[in-house]
């Protein structure tokens, strides 16, 4: 009797311990670890180094292939290395790690947190613009303007209008819009009436960009429509976009030069809101997708947006909601935005 009595002890003892003397174990083990605050010092320095990345971007020289200009265009994509930084510190047990990491988590949420936590769209407005590039190479010109002209959209942009294609989105919007005007490759259709359309000179030779003025019954507004030149990312040169900031230089100087007050420019600029290239244009107009958007809006590629290049700015006028349109048969998404005149 005495011996089984000590057995069903000893084996009570050896049982299953509870989660309390397991967190006190753990934490018995990591304050007695001495490489605790030694070890993943190179981890806590790629946490602070992403920190003054994201911080100071803007000072980030252009001189060597535009790198300034590239890492903004996918500045919030560097938000994925702060969980990935936090797995390497549990991994490495290194609470200098642990604690570096919350630098660029809270500058990542300074930058970028109200646009991916926080719905700024409201209701009401005057005018809903709609802006697509439509990829020269699209199989479905007709189906392609329909569905944009279906967001119930007043004015709608189009770029990158091939000549031999110009009669098909101008009979598949018709219907819609009794007014347009194409410029080049570039065009705008609207239910209110166009005066004074012109190409707007770029700097490239061509015709990519134009402004009209619609006549709305809150009265008028000057819009713009600009396809900018395109960018590549090339190993030996890096990021080549001298045409592409040229050209942006010279439609902000026409932006500037606009005699109306309300303003609104449709287009596809090649570039993100933070590219400091764009600053001719950018400093002087607000995003609707910035002002009153819901989430960031990305909208190039369109089989995986990773950017939003694609722009609705405007100035003198009230951003309401600013939302991506479904995909059409071309490469970049149709955005579209709701104003007050």
């Amino acid at each position: 009797m005495v011996q089984a009595y000590r057995a069903d002890t000893e084996n009570a003892g050896t049982g299953p311990q509870g989660p309390g003397p397991r967190l006190r174990a753990l934490r018995h083990r990591l304050a007695t670890d001495p490489g605790i605050w030694r070890r993943g010092i190179l981890l806590a320095l790629c946490a602070i180094l992403l920190t003054l990345m994201m911080i100071f971007h803007a000072e980030i020289p252009n001189t060597i292939g535009n790198t300034g200009s590239l890492i903004e265009t996918f500045l919030p994509w560097f938000g994925l290395l702060v969980p990935l930084l936090f797995l390497l510190g549990l991994v490495r047990r290194s609470a200098a790690a642990l604690i570096a990491v919350l630098l660029p988590a809270v500058v990542w949420l300074n930058l970028f947190g109200g646009l991916l936590f926080a719905d700024k769209s409201g209701t009401g407005g005057d005018l809903t613009v709609a802006t697509h590039n439509v990829n020269a190479g699209n199989p479905d010109p007709a189906g392609t303007a329909q569905q944009v002209a279906g967001s119930g959209a007043d004015v709608v942009a189009l770029q990158e209008l091939p000549g031999g294609k110009v009669a098909a989105y101008e009979e598949a919007l018709a219907a819609r819009y009794p007014h347009h005007s194409v410029q080049g490759t570039v065009g705008l259709w609207s239910k209110y009436p166009l005066t004074d359309s012109r190409p707007v000179d770029i700097k490239l030779g061509w015709t990519r960009a134009m402004r009209a003025t619609v006549s709305t019954p809150q009265g008028s507004i000057a819009v713009y429509v600009a396809h900018l030149p395109s960018v590549r990312v090339k190993l030996h040169a890096g990021f080549t976009a001298n045409q592409r900031d040229k050209s942006a230089d010279a439609l902000g100087e026409a932006i500037a030069d606009e005699r109306l007050d309300r303003v609104a420019l449709l287009g596809d600029l090649n570039g993100t809101m933070n590219d400091r290239s764009l600053n001719a244009v950018t400093a002087q107009m607000r995003s609707t997708q910035g002002a009153a958007g819901d989430g960031f809006g990305f909208s190039w590629p369109a089989s995986f947006p990773m950017a939003r290049i694609d722009q609705i700015m405007v100035r003198g006028v009230e951003p309401l909601s600013s939302w991506t349109l479904p995909a059409t048969d071309s490469d970049h998404l149709p955005i579209a935005a709701r104003i007050a005149l």
